[in-house]
Protein backbone atom coordinates (compact mmCIF):
# COMPACT_ATOMS: atom_id res chain seq x y z
CA UNK A 1 0.00 0.00 0.00
CA UNK A 2 1.52 3.47 -0.61
CA UNK A 3 1.49 5.79 2.19
CA UNK A 4 2.55 9.39 2.93
CA UNK A 5 3.80 10.21 6.26
CA UNK A 6 3.58 13.77 7.36
CA UNK A 7 5.54 14.70 10.28
CA UNK A 8 3.79 17.97 11.72
CA UNK A 9 6.39 18.56 14.50
CA UNK A 10 6.71 21.87 13.77
CA UNK A 11 2.86 22.47 12.99
CA UNK A 12 1.97 22.98 8.94
CA UNK A 13 1.48 25.73 6.75
CA UNK A 14 0.21 25.40 3.48
CA UNK A 15 3.48 26.70 2.02
CA UNK A 16 5.53 23.97 3.90
CA UNK A 17 3.07 21.33 2.86
CA UNK A 18 3.15 21.87 -0.75
CA UNK A 19 7.82 22.18 -0.29
CA UNK A 20 7.26 18.99 1.71
CA UNK A 21 5.07 16.91 -1.21
CA UNK A 22 6.86 18.98 -4.31
CA UNK A 23 10.37 17.57 -3.12
CA UNK A 24 8.83 13.79 -3.49
CA UNK A 25 7.94 14.13 -6.82
CA UNK A 26 10.83 13.26 -9.44
CA UNK A 27 11.15 16.43 -11.46
CA UNK A 28 9.66 19.39 -8.84
CA UNK A 29 11.19 22.44 -11.64
CA UNK A 30 8.35 21.03 -13.82
CA UNK A 31 5.56 20.90 -11.49
CA UNK A 32 6.67 24.43 -10.35
CA UNK A 33 6.26 25.26 -14.34
CA UNK A 34 3.09 23.67 -14.64
CA UNK A 35 1.46 25.38 -11.27
CA UNK A 36 2.66 28.82 -13.01
CA UNK A 37 1.00 28.28 -16.00
CA UNK A 38 -2.13 27.21 -14.46
CA UNK A 39 -3.18 31.00 -14.73
CA UNK A 40 -4.08 31.98 -11.47
CA UNK A 41 -4.16 35.44 -11.20
CA UNK A 42 -0.95 37.61 -10.43
CA UNK A 43 0.35 34.67 -8.72
CA UNK A 44 3.72 32.86 -8.89
CA UNK A 45 5.31 30.51 -7.48
CA UNK A 46 8.61 29.65 -6.88
CA UNK A 47 10.84 26.68 -5.02
CA UNK A 48 13.86 28.01 -3.16
CA UNK A 49 16.19 25.61 -1.41
CA UNK A 50 16.40 26.39 2.00
CA UNK A 51 18.44 25.00 5.32
CA UNK A 52 17.17 24.63 8.71
CA UNK A 53 19.68 23.18 11.60
CA UNK A 54 21.87 21.92 8.57
CA UNK A 55 18.94 20.36 6.75
CA UNK A 56 18.47 21.67 3.10
CA UNK A 57 14.79 21.26 2.08
CA UNK A 58 13.00 23.67 -0.17
CA UNK A 59 10.53 26.92 0.79
CA UNK A 60 7.89 27.70 -1.92
CA UNK A 61 7.55 31.16 -2.23
CA UNK A 62 3.92 32.55 -3.41
CA UNK A 63 4.20 36.28 -4.83
CA UNK A 64 0.84 38.15 -5.24
CA UNK A 65 1.54 40.94 -8.15
CA UNK A 66 5.67 40.30 -7.41
CA UNK A 67 5.29 41.05 -4.03
CA UNK A 68 5.13 37.98 -1.25
CA UNK A 69 2.22 39.09 1.38
CA UNK A 70 4.30 39.12 4.22
CA UNK A 71 6.63 41.51 2.54
CA UNK A 72 3.43 43.76 1.68
CA UNK A 73 3.14 43.99 5.76
CA UNK A 74 6.95 44.75 6.26
CA UNK A 75 6.74 41.30 8.02
CA UNK A 76 9.83 38.85 7.22
CA UNK A 77 7.21 35.80 7.31
CA UNK A 78 4.98 34.62 4.79
CA UNK A 79 1.95 35.49 5.87
CA UNK A 80 -0.43 32.91 3.48
CA UNK A 81 -2.54 31.68 5.96
CA UNK A 82 -3.84 35.35 6.91
CA UNK A 83 -6.01 35.19 3.88
CA UNK A 84 -9.04 33.73 5.73
CA UNK A 85 -10.43 36.71 8.23
CA UNK A 86 -13.33 37.89 8.27
CA UNK A 87 -14.20 41.62 7.35
CA UNK A 88 -14.50 42.60 10.82
CA UNK A 89 -11.79 40.02 12.41
CA UNK A 90 -9.64 39.37 9.75
CA UNK A 91 -7.26 40.05 12.30
CA UNK A 92 -6.56 37.02 14.28
CA UNK A 93 -6.14 34.68 11.58
CA UNK A 94 -3.22 37.20 9.52
CA UNK A 95 -0.88 36.55 11.75
CA UNK A 96 -0.96 32.35 11.48
CA UNK A 97 1.06 31.81 8.16
CA UNK A 98 3.52 29.21 9.19
CA UNK A 99 6.89 31.02 8.44
CA UNK A 100 4.78 34.37 9.56
CA UNK A 101 3.29 32.68 12.70
CA UNK A 102 7.39 32.15 13.58
CA UNK A 103 7.23 35.63 12.90
CA UNK A 104 4.64 36.93 14.58
CA UNK A 105 5.40 36.05 18.00
CA UNK A 106 8.71 38.37 17.66
CA UNK A 107 6.85 41.82 17.99
CA UNK A 108 6.75 41.44 14.06
CA UNK A 109 3.17 40.72 14.17
CA UNK A 110 1.88 43.69 15.37
CA UNK A 111 3.24 45.58 12.51
CA UNK A 112 1.49 42.90 10.39
CA UNK A 113 -1.66 42.82 12.58
CA UNK A 114 -2.17 46.41 12.28
CA UNK A 115 -1.29 46.69 8.70
CA UNK A 116 -4.12 44.41 7.96
CA UNK A 117 -6.42 46.30 10.26
CA UNK A 118 -5.55 49.24 8.75
CA UNK A 119 -6.48 47.79 5.41
CA UNK A 120 -9.78 46.65 6.80
CA UNK A 121 -10.48 50.34 8.44
CA UNK A 122 -9.88 51.62 4.94
CA UNK A 123 -11.49 49.04 2.90
CA UNK A 124 -12.49 50.86 0.16
CA UNK A 125 -8.91 50.05 -1.02
CA UNK A 126 -9.17 46.69 -0.76
CA UNK A 127 -11.25 43.77 -2.43
CA UNK A 128 -12.93 41.10 -0.32
CA UNK A 129 -13.81 38.01 -1.68
CA UNK A 130 -17.07 35.08 -0.89
CA UNK A 131 -16.75 32.04 -1.31
CA UNK A 132 -18.69 32.28 -4.75
CA UNK A 133 -15.86 34.38 -5.97
CA UNK A 134 -13.35 31.97 -4.91
CA UNK A 135 -15.28 29.40 -6.53
CA UNK A 136 -15.58 31.02 -9.47
CA UNK A 137 -11.63 31.78 -9.96
CA UNK A 138 -11.79 27.95 -8.96
CA UNK A 139 -13.91 26.44 -11.51
CA UNK A 140 -14.45 28.93 -14.26
CA UNK A 141 -10.45 30.48 -14.80
CA UNK A 142 -8.49 27.49 -13.77
CA UNK A 143 -7.76 24.67 -16.61
CA UNK A 144 -8.16 21.66 -13.68
CA UNK A 145 -9.79 18.42 -13.93
CA UNK A 146 -13.26 18.71 -11.46
CA UNK A 147 -12.02 16.97 -9.00
CA UNK A 148 -9.15 18.88 -8.36
CA UNK A 149 -11.71 21.81 -7.89
CA UNK A 150 -14.10 19.92 -5.93
CA UNK A 151 -11.06 19.29 -3.11
CA UNK A 152 -10.09 22.81 -3.44
CA UNK A 153 -13.04 23.94 -2.74
CA UNK A 154 -13.70 21.68 0.07
CA UNK A 155 -10.55 22.80 2.15
CA UNK A 156 -11.88 26.57 1.80
CA UNK A 157 -15.33 25.41 2.49
CA UNK A 158 -13.81 24.03 5.56
CA UNK A 159 -11.93 27.32 6.55
CA UNK A 160 -14.95 29.05 5.58
CA UNK A 161 -16.68 27.39 8.45
CA UNK A 162 -14.28 27.44 11.02
CA UNK A 163 -13.98 31.57 10.24
CA UNK A 164 -17.96 31.48 10.50
CA UNK A 165 -17.84 29.92 14.11
CA UNK A 166 -15.06 31.98 15.46
CA UNK A 167 -17.12 35.06 14.50
CA UNK A 168 -19.94 34.03 14.92
CA UNK A 169 -21.35 34.89 11.64
CA UNK A 170 -23.35 32.73 8.32
CA UNK A 171 -20.83 31.55 6.00
CA UNK A 172 -22.44 34.00 3.40
CA UNK A 173 -20.62 36.30 5.44
CA UNK A 174 -17.83 35.26 5.36
CA UNK A 175 -15.27 37.40 3.26
CA UNK A 176 -11.29 36.86 2.56
CA UNK A 177 -8.97 39.57 1.77
CA UNK A 178 -7.74 39.61 -1.73
CA UNK A 179 -4.28 39.22 -1.35
CA UNK A 180 -4.56 36.61 1.22
CA UNK A 181 -7.45 35.16 -0.52
CA UNK A 182 -5.50 34.76 -3.30
CA UNK A 183 -1.92 33.46 -1.41
CA UNK A 184 -4.80 31.15 0.05
CA UNK A 185 -5.91 29.57 -3.34
CA UNK A 186 -2.52 29.15 -4.65
CA UNK A 187 -1.39 26.65 -1.31
CA UNK A 188 -4.37 24.89 -1.16
CA UNK A 189 -4.51 24.55 -5.30
CA UNK A 190 -0.57 23.55 -5.05
CA UNK A 191 -1.32 20.65 -2.52
CA UNK A 192 -4.28 19.43 -4.32
CA UNK A 193 -2.56 18.81 -7.36
CA UNK A 194 0.53 17.17 -5.51
CA UNK A 195 -1.77 15.09 -3.77
CA UNK A 196 -3.17 13.92 -7.14
CA UNK A 197 -0.26 13.19 -8.65
CA UNK A 198 1.64 11.27 -5.47
CA UNK A 199 -1.93 9.20 -5.55
CA UNK A 200 -1.23 7.96 -1.74
CA UNK A 201 -3.82 5.28 -1.08
CA UNK A 202 -3.70 6.76 2.58
CA UNK A 203 -2.19 9.57 4.12
CA UNK A 204 -0.96 9.06 8.00
CA UNK A 205 -0.58 12.71 9.74
CA UNK A 206 1.15 12.82 13.06
CA UNK A 207 0.17 14.59 16.58
CA UNK A 208 -0.30 18.48 15.06
CA UNK A 209 2.30 20.87 17.22
CA UNK A 210 0.12 23.83 17.18
CA UNK A 211 2.68 25.81 19.49
CA UNK A 212 1.81 28.40 22.34
CA UNK A 213 1.57 31.67 24.21
CA UNK A 214 -0.24 34.27 22.31
CA UNK A 215 -0.42 36.17 19.07
CA UNK A 216 -0.96 39.87 18.71
CA UNK A 217 -3.87 40.76 16.56
CA UNK A 218 -5.93 44.41 15.37
CA UNK A 219 -7.97 43.95 17.99
CA UNK A 220 -6.13 42.13 20.66
CA UNK A 221 -3.88 39.25 22.36
CA UNK A 222 -5.46 36.25 20.93
CA UNK A 223 -4.40 32.43 22.59
CA UNK A 224 -2.55 29.93 21.05
CA UNK A 225 -4.20 28.45 18.54
CA UNK A 226 -6.42 31.01 16.96
CA UNK A 227 -10.17 29.98 17.52
CA UNK A 228 -10.71 29.49 13.42
CA UNK A 229 -7.32 27.05 13.74
CA UNK A 230 -8.72 25.26 16.91
CA UNK A 231 -12.05 24.49 15.50
CA UNK A 232 -10.23 23.06 12.37
CA UNK A 233 -8.02 20.51 14.43
CA UNK A 234 -11.09 19.37 16.53
CA UNK A 235 -10.99 15.91 17.12
CA UNK A 236 -7.64 16.07 15.98
CA UNK A 237 -4.52 15.01 18.08
CA UNK A 238 -2.51 18.43 18.79
CA UNK A 239 0.21 19.65 21.63
CA UNK A 240 1.76 22.85 22.44
CA UNK A 241 5.29 23.23 23.63
CA UNK A 242 8.14 25.53 24.05
CA UNK A 243 8.26 27.39 20.90
CA UNK A 244 6.28 30.70 21.59
CA UNK A 245 4.10 31.57 18.38
CA UNK A 246 1.70 30.00 16.20
CA UNK A 247 3.14 26.98 14.37
CA UNK A 248 -0.22 25.31 12.43
CA UNK A 249 -2.45 27.65 10.35
CA UNK A 250 -5.69 27.71 8.94
CA UNK A 251 -4.84 26.55 5.68
CA UNK A 252 -2.46 23.80 7.24
CA UNK A 253 -5.03 22.71 9.51
CA UNK A 254 -7.54 22.73 6.51
CA UNK A 255 -5.33 20.46 4.36
CA UNK A 256 -4.39 18.27 6.53
CA UNK A 257 -8.43 17.81 8.19
CA UNK A 258 -9.52 17.04 4.26
CA UNK A 259 -6.49 14.76 3.10
CA UNK A 260 -5.52 12.91 5.88
CA UNK A 261 -6.69 9.10 6.25
CA UNK A 262 -6.23 9.21 10.20
CA UNK A 263 -3.78 10.97 12.73
CA UNK A 264 -1.27 9.22 14.54
CA UNK A 265 2.53 7.56 14.78
CA UNK A 266 4.17 6.84 11.77
CA UNK A 267 3.11 3.15 10.81
CA UNK A 268 6.13 0.53 10.26
CA UNK A 269 6.62 1.45 6.19
CA UNK A 270 9.34 1.02 3.70
CA UNK A 271 10.50 4.59 2.45
CA UNK A 272 11.62 5.38 -0.65
CA UNK A 273 11.45 9.33 -0.90
CA UNK A 274 11.62 12.25 1.84
CA UNK A 275 10.83 15.85 1.32
CA UNK A 276 11.30 18.72 3.74
CA UNK A 277 8.84 21.83 3.49
CA UNK A 278 10.75 24.41 5.06
CA UNK A 279 9.41 27.56 6.94
CA UNK A 280 11.07 31.48 6.88
CA UNK A 281 11.45 31.31 10.64
CA UNK A 282 14.76 29.84 12.30
CA UNK A 283 14.10 27.94 15.43
CA UNK A 284 16.22 25.28 17.84
CA UNK A 285 14.01 22.74 15.65
CA UNK A 286 14.47 22.91 12.53
CA UNK A 287 10.94 24.37 10.97
CA UNK A 288 9.81 21.89 8.46
CA UNK A 289 7.40 19.33 7.03
CA UNK A 290 8.49 16.24 6.57
CA UNK A 291 6.91 14.30 4.04
CA UNK A 292 7.90 10.50 3.78
CA UNK A 293 6.62 8.54 0.81
CA UNK A 294 6.69 4.46 0.84
CA UNK A 295 5.44 1.16 1.23
CA UNK A 296 3.37 -0.92 3.84
CA UNK A 297 1.90 -4.23 3.73
CA UNK A 298 -1.45 -3.58 2.39
CA UNK A 299 -3.59 -6.61 4.76
CA UNK A 300 -3.25 -3.90 7.04
CA UNK A 301 -5.64 -1.56 4.58
CA UNK A 302 -8.81 -1.84 6.74
CA UNK A 303 -11.52 -1.72 4.37
CA UNK A 304 -15.04 -2.20 5.34
CA UNK A 305 -18.05 -2.88 2.75
CA UNK A 306 -20.97 -1.60 4.28
CA UNK A 307 -24.64 -2.12 2.01
CA UNK A 308 -27.99 -1.53 2.39
CA UNK A 309 -31.04 -2.22 0.65
CA UNK A 310 -33.60 0.65 -0.30
CA UNK A 311 -37.36 0.57 -2.50
CA UNK A 312 -38.11 4.13 -1.83
CA UNK A 313 -35.88 6.57 -3.16
CA UNK A 314 -35.51 8.28 -6.79
CA UNK A 315 -32.48 8.08 -8.82
CA UNK A 316 -31.53 11.25 -8.04
CA UNK A 317 -31.70 11.03 -4.42
CA UNK A 318 -29.16 8.05 -4.63
CA UNK A 319 -27.05 9.65 -7.27
CA UNK A 320 -26.45 12.92 -4.47
CA UNK A 321 -26.60 10.05 -1.85
CA UNK A 322 -23.71 8.23 -3.94
CA UNK A 323 -21.91 12.31 -4.15
CA UNK A 324 -21.73 13.20 -0.55
CA UNK A 325 -20.58 9.61 0.42
CA UNK A 326 -17.58 10.06 -2.20
CA UNK A 327 -16.82 13.41 -0.28
CA UNK A 328 -16.48 11.69 2.67
CA UNK A 329 -13.78 9.89 1.64
CA UNK A 330 -16.05 6.26 0.11
CA UNK A 331 -12.81 4.58 -1.67
CA UNK A 332 -15.95 3.31 -3.77
CA UNK A 333 -19.95 3.48 -3.94
CA UNK A 334 -21.93 1.59 -6.52
CA UNK A 335 -25.22 0.02 -6.96
CA UNK A 336 -26.87 -3.05 -8.67
CA UNK A 337 -30.42 -3.44 -9.23
CA UNK A 338 -32.49 -6.05 -7.14
CA UNK A 339 -35.99 -7.86 -6.57
CA UNK A 340 -36.88 -7.25 -2.91
CA UNK A 341 -39.98 -8.61 -0.93
CA UNK A 342 -43.55 -8.28 -2.04
CA UNK A 343 -42.29 -8.18 -5.37
CA UNK A 344 -40.74 -4.70 -5.42
CA UNK A 345 -37.87 -3.82 -7.41
CA UNK A 346 -35.09 -2.00 -5.51
CA UNK A 347 -31.37 -0.87 -5.62
CA UNK A 348 -28.84 -2.20 -3.93
CA UNK A 349 -26.09 0.04 -2.66
CA UNK A 350 -22.30 -0.51 -1.91
CA UNK A 351 -19.65 1.56 0.08
CA UNK A 352 -16.55 0.76 0.34
CA UNK A 353 -14.00 2.94 3.25
CA UNK A 354 -11.70 2.53 5.36
CA UNK A 355 -11.64 1.44 8.54
CA UNK A 356 -10.97 5.12 9.83
CA UNK A 357 -13.97 6.57 7.45
CA UNK A 358 -16.57 3.86 8.85
CA UNK A 359 -19.03 5.67 11.37
CA UNK A 360 -18.69 8.98 9.40
CA UNK A 361 -20.01 6.74 6.02
CA UNK A 362 -22.24 4.93 8.00
CA UNK A 363 -24.01 8.56 9.56
CA UNK A 364 -24.14 9.53 5.73
CA UNK A 365 -25.48 6.71 4.23
CA UNK A 366 -28.63 6.79 7.53
CA UNK A 367 -28.52 10.67 6.36
CA UNK A 368 -28.54 10.43 2.82
CA UNK A 369 -30.48 7.45 1.92
CA UNK A 370 -33.88 5.85 3.22
CA UNK A 371 -32.25 2.92 4.74
CA UNK A 372 -32.80 1.81 8.35
CA UNK A 373 -30.34 -0.98 8.28
CA UNK A 374 -26.85 -1.42 7.23
CA UNK A 375 -24.62 -4.21 6.97
CA UNK A 376 -20.77 -4.49 6.98
CA UNK A 377 -18.19 -6.95 5.59
CA UNK A 378 -14.29 -6.76 6.79
CA UNK A 379 -12.38 -7.03 3.38
CA UNK A 380 -8.97 -7.29 2.48
CA UNK A 381 -7.66 -5.32 -0.43
CA UNK A 382 -4.62 -5.74 -2.92
CA UNK A 383 -3.74 -3.07 -5.06
CA UNK A 384 -0.68 -1.78 -7.52
CA UNK A 385 1.25 0.96 -6.48
CA UNK A 386 0.10 3.85 -8.61
CA UNK A 387 2.40 7.33 -9.65
CA UNK A 388 1.35 9.94 -12.41
CA UNK A 389 3.66 11.02 -15.13
CA UNK A 390 2.91 14.23 -17.12
CA UNK A 391 3.97 15.06 -20.81
CA UNK A 392 4.26 18.06 -23.07
CA UNK A 393 3.01 17.56 -26.40
CA UNK A 394 2.00 19.72 -29.26
CA UNK A 395 -1.37 19.37 -28.31
CA UNK A 396 -1.19 20.44 -24.68
CA UNK A 397 -0.03 18.74 -21.04
CA UNK A 398 -0.74 15.16 -21.42
CA UNK A 399 -1.31 13.20 -17.58
CA UNK A 400 -0.57 8.73 -17.82
CA UNK A 401 -1.53 6.80 -14.43
CA UNK A 402 1.19 3.96 -14.07
CA UNK A 403 0.21 0.83 -11.83
CA UNK A 404 2.66 -1.95 -11.17
CA UNK A 405 2.99 -4.66 -8.95
CA UNK A 406 2.55 -8.54 -8.38
CA UNK A 407 4.38 -8.45 -12.14
CA UNK A 408 1.99 -6.26 -13.72
CA UNK A 409 3.07 -3.01 -15.22
CA UNK A 410 0.31 -0.93 -17.23
CA UNK A 411 -0.81 2.58 -18.08
CA UNK A 412 -3.14 4.78 -18.72
CA UNK A 413 -4.12 8.32 -20.23
CA UNK A 414 -5.95 10.91 -17.96
CA UNK A 415 -9.48 10.64 -19.38
CA UNK A 416 -9.91 14.90 -18.75
CA UNK A 417 -6.39 15.33 -20.59
CA UNK A 418 -7.87 13.23 -23.51
CA UNK A 419 -11.15 14.72 -23.87
CA UNK A 420 -9.81 17.81 -24.24
CA UNK A 421 -7.83 17.52 -26.64
CA UNK A 422 -10.71 15.66 -28.69
CA UNK A 423 -12.67 17.89 -28.22
CA UNK A 424 -10.43 20.83 -30.03
CA UNK A 425 -9.59 18.83 -32.65
CA UNK A 426 -12.87 17.45 -33.42
CA UNK A 427 -12.04 13.78 -33.07
CA UNK A 428 -12.29 10.49 -31.13
CA UNK A 429 -10.95 9.58 -27.70
CA UNK A 430 -9.36 6.40 -29.78
CA UNK A 431 -8.08 9.03 -32.30
CA UNK A 432 -6.59 11.42 -29.62
CA UNK A 433 -4.96 8.41 -27.59
CA UNK A 434 -3.24 7.61 -30.77
CA UNK A 435 -1.81 10.77 -31.49
CA UNK A 436 -0.51 11.11 -27.91
CA UNK A 437 1.27 7.68 -27.96
CA UNK A 438 2.98 8.55 -31.29
CA UNK A 439 4.55 11.79 -29.57
CA UNK A 440 5.36 9.48 -26.62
Amino acid sequence: MRTLYLDCGMGAAGDMLTAALLELLPDPDQFVKELNALGLPGVRFQAEPSVKCGITGTHMSVRIDGVEEGEADHHHGHSHDHEHHHDHDHDHEHHHGHDHDHEHHHGHDHDHEHHHGHDHDHGHSHHHSGLHDIEHIVRDHLSIPKHIADDVMAVYAGIAEAESHAHGVPISEIHFHEVGTMDAVADILAVCLLMDRLTPDEVVVSPVHVGSGQVRCAHGILPVPAPATAFLLKDVPIYGGAVQGELCTPTGAALLRHFATRFGPMPVMKVDRIGYGMGKKDFEAANCVRAMLGERDGTEDGICELNCNVDDMTGEAIGFAMEQLFALGALDVYTVPIGMKKSRPGILIHVICRESKKEAVIQAIFRYTTTIGIRESKLNRYVLSRRTETTETPYGTVRRKLSSGYGVVRGKYEYDDLSKIAKQRGISLDEARILISEQA
